[in-house]
């Protein structure tokens, strides 16, 4: 029946998850009618066999650029800025190459991925407490990806930059400012974004192909954009101080719709001010991923019914087991249909793929896309500092669903990934994929 808990079933079901979607280790939490549940299962380390307990800490990823979001609002609500604030107000070293994109760029730009900046640049500026604030002086280098507001495109560097927001306004180095604004008022005593701090717990490591990956984390240059490290049970903490008052005055704030994305079939159909949006069965959805080196994470808010739910899992077919997770927990607990991922359309669509072919590119990564009898391939290749990870191009055969929406599958993963090819208002062709914005360069 919808809304009971069996924690006998979950403790079994999430380790038959784990070994369907050869995922190494995992942990889930979720509040429901007032009640945290905890569960793990496997191993954090194949090499070590140490087991998954649910006070291990996994690496969240990007669900830190909505904490990031959540201590700007903190400010906001004090008075120190507004959303509609030129960064350059707060930080008149910032820069781009263009003059006037410097100056049009605002907060809410920063926290909605409007702003156009090429968003990954993972360029490591060292271990020291200035490592944001040398980062943002690399961002002088940084071409536009697309114009001011034009398009929503996920911008990792957008979130280093609202980081040295926080803490030219705080004071602080952003670590310091995170822990004094939200991990104490909320009492999370498993969050930590150092790894000397991390190194206390129980820590999770990534793997890549069923082996340990090379490098445990992401430099801390962008620590605002990617770096908390947490138990399932404090993330979803963090998600239920967003149906209360416990840190804002108006969480609800951060729901406001800002910008529609133009691929709504990955994550959700807008972007809030640091959350995805989205809608399952008739509720509104709050959520954020997030991806490091074969680390995985997905934090799920229904604001309507006053669950919160967060997987956390160190590798393997993480897409679909967030799916899989999502589908039974949500219908178990609230008898709500999540939609499945977007998949081939019962009977094939006949589409001119040739329109779509050529090399689209943007900072860090390169898609090329080529027609081959009358069918859309699609090489991806990442670049810069993120390629020394990646052992070889993902490659795979696109699946027409409609004249502009394509699936396909990639190797290691049984979900189905989507592809939106679309044209900004001056008619400059994009492809939109893994919730970014790519322009056709050739």
């Amino acid at each position: 029946m919808a809304g009971a808990v069996d924690p006998g079933r979950w403790s079994t079901r999430l380790a038959e998850l784990i070994a369907e979607y050869d995922v190494p280790g995992a942990t889930l939490a979720f509040l429901h009618e007032g009640e945290i549940h905890e569960f793990a299962a496997g191993v954090l380390n194949v090499d070590t066999g140490v087991e998954a307990t649910p006070d291990s800490l996994f690496q969240i990823g990007s669900i830190t650029k909505v904490w990031t979001s959540t201590q700007i609002m903190l400010l906001i609500e004090q008075g120190r800025l507004t959303l509609d604030t030129p960064v350059v107000e707060v930080l008149p070293e910032f820069t781009l190459p263009d003059p006037e994109t410097t100056r049009r760029i605002t907060v809410r730009h920063l926290l909605s991925h409007t702003s156009g900046v090429d968003g990954d640049l993972f360029d490591d500026t060292g271990r020291g407490d200035d490592c944001i604030e040398k980062y943002v002086a690399l961002c002088a280098d940084l071409q536009q990806n697309h114009p001011v507001g034009a398009t929503q495109s996920y911008c990792n560097s957008g979130f280093v930059v609202a980081g040295r927001v926080v803490e030219k306004l705080t004071g602080k180095n952003w670590d310091a400012a995170l822990r004094e604004q939200i991990v104490e008022p909320l009492g999370l005593t498993h969050t930590h974004t150092l790894p000397e701090d991390v190194l206390r717990f129980r820590a999770a490591v990534g793997h890549e192909n069923g082996k340990v990956a090379p490098v445990w984390m992401l430099p801390r240059s962008v620590a605002s954009a990617g770096l908390i490290c947490s138990r399932a049970s404090d993330v979803v903490k963090f998600g239920a101080a967003h149906l209360g008052h416990d840190l804002l005055k108006q969480p609800e704030a951060m729901w406001e719709p800002q910008v529609a994305v133009p691929n709504p079939y990955t994550l959700g159909s807008h972007w809030g001010i640091g959350w995805i949006l989205s809608e399952w069965d008739g509720h509104k959805v709050v959520a954020h991923g997030g991806n490091t080196i074969g680390q995985s994470a997905m934090l799920w808010v229904l604001p309507g019914t006053g669950t919160v739910a967060c997987l956390l899992v160190n590798g393997g077919q993480s897409n679909a087991i967030e799916q899989a997770v999502a589908t039974e927990l949500f219908r178990d607990l609230l008898d709500i249909a999540v939609p499945p991922l977007l998949g081939p359309p019962a009977e094939p669509v006949a589409v001119d793929v040739e329109r779509y072919a050529g090399v689209y590119e943007r900072v860090g990564a390169r898609i090329t896309f080529t027609a081959v009898d009358g069918a859309l391939h699609m090489r991806m290749e990442v670049t810069g500092a993120l390629a020394r990870f990646e052992q070889q191009p993902e490659e795979s055969t696109l699946i027409a669903v409609d004249e502009r929406t394509f699936v396909c599958k990639f190797r290691g993963d049984s979900a189905w990934a989507s592809v939106v090819f679309y044209e900004l208002e001056d008619g400059s062709p994009y492809c939109h994929f893994g919730v970014r914005a790519t322009p056709k360069v050739a």
